[in-house]
């Protein structure tokens, strides 16, 4: 009897969660309702970093940011024009995200505790990964950082690099003089007008930096770096549904590089692979879609918008443009890097 009370009482139990999971997955994404009401998804970005975010002759956003927006809006409307670039400073982009403004920052932040933990924001899924560094003139005779005692160091306000900077001299009882900027732009013009002897940021956005000085030959990028800085989209809590959309697009360009899927050959996989994680990831069969109220070809939308990570990535800031940046830990777990896509199943 006892048994069977327990038995009936498991069965009772698993009932009610399985209705709960049920209903959970039937709350609807306030944020996803207002983009597909406003017909377009409202991304925040940087104010110009080339190889991230950065308008073309033509006023086109160009980049691994900008890009990452269109995939999204492609995964959404199945259209990746249906995006409006919003360009925040660093020291606003959070605001604007938590006041409604943007729907998703794809805006080159850090993922840390406190961002995640204080500011009414959720960080995603790791898209990039970087690292704290400095760049000089190539002739100053600097070879490392601990070299510049009483230094002028260009910084930008409202990022991790002020404090990883500050603490990395006071660790090393060194003074230095900061010089604090809103935007990369008047920090990189501060440095190019002998105002600071130095920059500090990511070294991603120093190598996007020294491609577009006068001289890039003039500037050099120290080899030492101070921080893990990883890279992920950013956006309001209180939406498990748009949470699940944004990290899950990011994994599904992850994971098409992992499988060979590519901008030009996503529709014939589609057509022929009998893979059947090939098959899930293209909408061939219905599920993922499903679980995230998107339609089945959501992730194949995307990649057929802005390709893979890899073609993304050498795309934008590759060793074939301005910006030639190596992949480093941007490439996948397989081939020595850090990236890695959750399973998709």
């Amino acid at each position: 009897m006892l048994k069977q009370s327990l038995a009936a009482a498991f069965a009772v139990l698993c009932a009610g969660l399985a209705g709960a999971a049920q209903a959970q997955n039937n709350i609807p994404s306030p944020t996803l309702d207002a983009i597909r009401a406003r017909g377009a998804l409202n991304c925040g970005v940087g104010t110009g970093v080339a190889g991230f975010a950065l308008p073309d002759s033509r006023g086109v956003w160009q980049g691994l940011d900008a890009d990452l927006c269109r995939g999204l809006a492609a995964a959404i409307f199945n259209d990746p024009s249906k995006v409006r670039f919003m360009p925040l400073s660093s020291s606003t982009r959070f605001t604007a995200l938590g006041s409604g403004e943007v729907d998703v920052l794809f805006r080159t932040s850090t993922q840390t505790m406190l961002r995640d933990t204080t500011l009414g924001l959720r960080h995603v899924t790791t898209y990039f990964f970087d690292g704290h560094g400095f760049m000089v003139r190539a002739n100053s005779g600097v070879t490392r950082v601990r070299d510049m005692a009483g230094a002028t160091i260009c910084l930008i306000q409202g990022t991790t690099n002020e404090q990883v900077t500050a603490d990395y001299f006071r660790s090393v009882n060194v003074r230095f003089q900061p010089v604090v900027f809103e935007r990369t732009d008047q920090a990189a013009a501060a440095l190019a007008a002998g105002r600071c002897d130095s920059f500090g940021t990511d070294a991603s956005q120093l190598a996007a930096v020294r491609s577009t000085m006068p001289t890039p030959a003039d500037w050099t990028v120290l080899p030492e770096r101070f921080s893990k800085e990883p890279y992920g989209a950013y956006i309001r809590r209180g939406d498990d549904n748009w949470h699940d959309i944004v990290r899950w697009f990011t994994t599904a360009i992850i994971e098409a590089e992992e499988q060979g899927v590519t901008a030009a050959n996503a529709e014939e996989q589609r057509r022929t692979s009998v893979n059947p994680n090939t098959r899930r990831l293209l909408g061939v069969t219905p599920e993922l879609g499903q679980s995230i109220k998107l339609d089945p070809a959501w992730a194949y939308n995307a990649i057929r918008a802005i390709g893979n990570y890899g073609e993304l990535y050498e795309r934008t800031m590759g060793e074939a443009t301005p910006v030639a940046l190596p992949r480093g830990p941007n490439r996948l777990h397989t081939q020595g890097g850090l990236l890695y896509a959750l399973p998709m199943r």
